[in-house]
């Protein structure tokens, strides 16, 4: 990966740090997992097909799974995965749309999972936004439901704003973006500073934050995989550009809120919230006083419904940032009977 000179300066003394042992949590045992820089070694449940093009002066491609259900209802769904997760996490979500007769098109973003990891990209939510338009254009898909789960919540809003005739219905999954973090005061974090936090990534890593921050102190087996599949990338011989691309986005998250926009928002909207949720971005670097008001749920999710027009509101009691890999089974439900909703 060839970074500027400037900001390979400015990052040495943070990666001769990470290079240690005792520091780089990215240095994996050889019973962890290891996967290509696009993911390669790590099985999605359905078929991966890719869209290439060119981006910002550099050859991408966009993965995506295109799944058919066998008696079509003439509908689609398009499934928007979040900053630490990939299309692959909503396998059960695919199964019941599919089984309901939905197509369902699950992409990974350009700078995630199976997609392209640029070597140099300003990473936007309107150029995602765009970029899932593009895909499903040459899709023939005119019209479909969009789902966003996390940072995809974020990027669903931006795409509904942007095209709200090819946005059927809006369902928004405990989204980030609910607060303008920055607006309240929380410090920002540089790219150099963000790259280097990322190089120290690993499997302990992800799920330590996963299980305080997404589960509420709790765990299952089954949330192994899902770890072992974002490890494997920092892992893997792609790990730099990697930790790049995720330091870019970490900055688009930080610095492009969606929420002054929502009664903006046109479409029938569903917000579907965990209410043990606590995320919020940079919340390490805020004070103690700030950080207790900081990715509150329940009441973010009422507030966000209270502003766009016409939203329902689901609150699930008892889970917390993941409900669709907590509780999938309840999630599908309300899921499905919020797609049929009439307004």
């Amino acid at each position: 990966m060839r970074l500027p000179a400037a900001i390979l300066c400015s990052l040495l003394p943070a990666l001769s740090v990470a290079a240690t042992p005792a520091a780089n949590q990215a240095a994996v045992s050889a019973a962890d997992p290891s996967y290509g820089m696009e993911l390669q070694g790590f099985d999605y449940p359905y078929p991966v097909a890719y869209r290439e093009f060119r981006s910002q002066g550099e050859a991408v491609r966009m993965a995506y799974m295109d799944v058919r259900p066998a008696k079509p209802n003439g509908r689609s769904v398009v499934l928007l995965h979040g900053k630490n997760f990939c299309a692959a996490t909503w396998e059960s979500a695919i199964a019941a749309l599919t089984e309901a007769g939905y197509r369902v098109i699950a992409p990974d973003q350009i700078g995630f999972c199976k997609s392209s990891k640029p070597e140099h990209h300003q990473y936007s939510l309107h150029e995602l936004a765009a970029d899932t338009q593009a895909l499903l254009a040459s899709l023939g898909i005119e019209r479909a439901a969009i789902v966003g789960h996390s940072m995809g919540g974020m990027l669903a809003v931006r795409y509904a704003l942007m095209y709200p005739q090819a946005t059927q219905r809006l369902l928004l999954v405990n989204p980030i973006g609910l607060e303008d973090w920055k607006a309240l005061g929380v410090p920002w974090r540089s790219v150099d500073e963000a790259y280097a936090r990322e190089l120290k990534t690993s499997f302990a890593t992800i799920k330590q934050y996963q299980q305080n921050v997404y589960y509420s102190g709790q765990w299952k087996p089954e949330y192994d995989r899902w770890v072992g599949m974002l490890a494997g990338l920092y892992a893997g011989p792609g790990r730099e550009r990697v930790a790049w691309n995720q330091a870019l986005t970490s900055e688009m998250v930080f610095t492009q809120p969606v929420v002054h926009e929502f009664a903006r928002l046109r479409v029938p909207t569903t917000l579907f919230i965990g209410q043990r949720d606590r995320t919020a971005i940079n919340r390490d670097l805020a004070d103690d006083a700030l950080k207790a008001k900081l990715g509150l749920y329940p009441s973010l999710g009422r507030a966000a419904a209270k502003a766009i027009a016409g939203a329902r509101l689901v609150e699930f009691e008892d889970l917390g940032h993941s409900p669709q890999v907590e509780a999938p089974s309840r999630f599908n439900r309300a899921l499905l009977t919020h797609l049929d909703a009439t307004d």
